[in-house]
């Protein structure tokens, strides 16, 4: 993969396509009293600033590319204008929002950029062409620039016109400071951990992340599993499950995996002990489990004390801890405790620490803690995807 140090040094007089990822949350004000979009979240935003400042000290001027949501035609609630606005903000220099993504009104402002000039196409979805890489759009955006740049790790997974099929075009491309650290950190947790290495894994479904674990039980000490997750585990070893989140079809890979699991490297240690409720809900009264046999009419909303305990024991004797899901539905506080744990467990782990994204990020940055990890992914699916062993396009593009 080519990165910024293998582009020219002066870069001077050049037009530099940047692939960023400012998908962030917006804030519209409330229904009766709206305002102006504003950006709520600016952690991907500022994530982008290492690459887009070196290469505006290198004398390039630079064109912004990014989605935002997913658009059915040219919404104006997801212009990135407010994008825009938060990266001047950041960079004290003006960004220019584009009137378009391509076409003559871009290319021209385009072609009037001078050394240190920014300016930011408009979502690049509001072209239908995008999420099909179609090979006109990716021409045209490739026209607009003399280097290309992809910086967008949480969109490295998907072959889009601004990820993947522009990149083919351009002869001078590499991958910014962003996705360089983002690939780097995984490949390394991949292929040469420090050891132990510890997977925690957790969130709704065995589907979703059933390839992860079949990586992690190759190659990891032990996986730790939390969240609703454990339940087809559980049904598949007999336990009764309540009406805690358990789809049938979970259940039997949950089997598969329990039935083939001798032999393998890593350790799995399932929740010895719960926490239940008769509904999710934050007035719901909680009850805490000795056992992991859930009552009918309770579900399974959080791991216990016992089990919390007993996962933290393992993270901070870690050399190396992946999380990527969170213990039970910490966003209320009844069912909190589980995740609350094992997130200050990993903040205090002496080893590296990687949080791969979603929900995980968010329990982390509701506890305090985020500062306290060693890294945390921006692209929840790139990273997952990458764990699987599968080729990310808009990584693969930049070879």
């Amino acid at each position: 993969m080519r990165t910024l140090r293998d582009l020219p040094a002066d870069l001077h007089g050049k037009r530099v396509l940047v692939r960023v990822d400012f998908n962030v949350p917006l804030d519209h004000g409330a229904p009766d009293q709206p305002h102006p979009a504003t950006v709520a979240d600016d952690t991907r935003i500022r994530a982008a600033l290492p690459t887009l400042i070196e290469l505006r000290d290198r004398g390039a001027s630079l064109i912004l590319a990014s989605h935002l949501g997913r658009p059915k035609d040219r919404d104006p609630k997801l212009s990135l204008a407010p994008a825009a606005a938060r990266l001047s903000e950041l960079i004290g220099a003006d960004v220019r929002l584009a009137p378009g993504v391509v076409g003559p009104e871009v290319e021209a402002a385009a072609h009037a950029l001078g050394a240190g000039d920014v300016l930011m196409l408009e979502n690049v979805r509001f072209e239908p062409g995008e999420t099909k890489n179609d090979p006109e759009l990716a021409r045209a955006l490739a026209g607009l620039a003399d280097v290309y740049v992809n910086d967008a790790f949480g969109s490295a997974h998907r072959a889009h016109a601004s990820t993947e099929g522009v990149a083919h075009l351009v002869a001078d491309r590499a991958a910014g400071h962003l996705l360089e650290r983002e690939v780097s950190t995984l490949t390394t947790l991949l292929e040469s951990p420090a050891r132990p290495l510890v997977a925690v894994l957790g969130g709704a479904k065995v589907s979703d992340k059933i390839l992860v674990i079949e990586r992690f039980r190759a190659i990891a000490d032990t996986i730790l599993i939390g969240g609703a997750m454990c339940f087809p585990f559980l049904a598949a070893q007999g336990h009764s499950v309540g009406d805690s989140l358990c789809a049938a079809d979970d259940v039997e890979l949950a089997r598969g995996a329990l039935e083939s699991w001798e032999g393998s490297r890593a350790q799995l240690r399932l929740p010895v002990d719960l926490v239940v409720a008769p509904r999710l809900a934050a007035d719901a009264t909680p009850t805490a489990l000795e056992g992991i046999d859930v009552p009918d009419g309770q579900m399974g909303l959080d791991i216990g004390l016992a089990t919390a305990t007993g996962y933290a024991e393992e993270v901070r004797r870690a050399g190396t801890v992946f999380w990527n899901g969170p213990m039970g539905a910490f966003e209320l506080e009844p069912f909190a405790a589980g995740t609350r744990v094992v997130a200050q467990a990993v903040a205090d782990a002496p080893g590296t620490t990687v949080i791969g994204g979603g929900d995980s990020v968010a329990a982390v940055q509701r506890f305090g803690l985020a500062e306290r990890i060693t890294h945390i992914s921006t692209g929840g699916g790139a990273s997952l995807e990458l764990i699987e062993g599968k080729a990310l396009p808009g990584v693969e593009a930049l070879a």
